[in-house]
């Protein structure tokens, strides 16, 4: 016998995917190093990526002011877990090789910083996401998927060029509040969440998202989802688990695909 919660089959002894990122702290710091180089990839392979632009992070489970990053100049489609930096939130790379991103440190060190509970940030130039970002508004409840982020992200309207500087970075960090995304205006789109794998998640369905109501206004005048309806569907499709969850099958398929990236 099987029964349903929260749209996740359960078999009849109540066994239910969960979590777990490790035992240990090697164990954790591995897991959140390969599942980065896997989120890469796979936005390597959407097409997220944009010349220099883009990058996430994820904090170290024992120096919780160090953050493991990608190199600047490296492409998503081509970057290994040897080749993360781990960085310090005085900028400092204290281990790998290769050049830091300055707008990389400058983002996620005020957000790693001002949210403990923040594990992870991911941020890319990718194509719907800016997009949408120029026309200075929230995403609308239009579709279940969009309702993971229903009252559940913002505007950030205050861009003043290429964010090198961490006051600006700080900026972020205090708009984003509790919330797991930013559309950061004529700018991207940026997430959070307690895991690598529901940040990437996060970021993949809302960059769809953005597409799907970029296409819908284009046809048309969208109706809106009722809050009610919209809030009920948040509250399934919008926790960690349901992004940490909807991240697996994305991650089998490209560690199928590209096992070298764990090198």
């Amino acid at each position: 016998m099987t029964r349903t919660i929260n749209s996740v089959v359960m078999n009849d002894k109540g066994n239910m995917p969960s979590i777990n990122e490790g035992n240990t702290v090697k164990e954790v710091r591995l897991h959140r190093k390969r599942m980065l180089v896997a989120a890469f990839r796979l936005f390597g392979k959407f097409g997220f990526d944009e010349g220099l632009a883009g990058h996430i992070t994820v904090r170290d489970p024992e120096q919780l002011d160090h953050f493991w990053v990608n190199p600047m100049g490296v492409s998503f489609k081509q970057i290994k877990i040897s080749q993360l930096l781990l960085v310090n939130h005085q900028g400092e790379v204290v281990q790998g090789e290769g050049l830091l991103n300055g707008a990389a440190f400058a983002i996620h060190s005020q957000i790693h910083s001002a949210h403990p509970e923040v594990n992870a940030a991911a941020h890319a130039h990718s194509l719907y996401g800016k997009t949408w970002s120029t026309l200075g508004k929230t995403l609308d409840p239009i579709t279940q998927d969009a309702c993971a982020f229903y009252q559940d992200h913002v505007l950030f309207d205050d861009f003043t060029g290429v964010v090198l500087d961490t006051s600006e970075g700080k900026r972020i960090a205090e708009s984003l509040g509790n919330n797991k995304a930013a559309i950061l205006q004529n700018h991207g789109l940026l997430t959070v969440a307690k895991t690598v794998e529901a940040a990437a998640w996060w970021f993949i369905t809302m960059e769809r998202s953005c597409q799907t109501q970029l296409l819908a206004q284009s046809a048309g005048s969208p109706k809106l989802i009722s809050p009610a309806a919209a809030q009920s569907a948040h509250d399934i499709l919008g926790s960690e688990f349901a992004g940490y969850f909807s991240f697996q099958p994305l991650l089998n398929v490209i560690s199928a695909e590209q096992p070298e990236m764990f090198e």
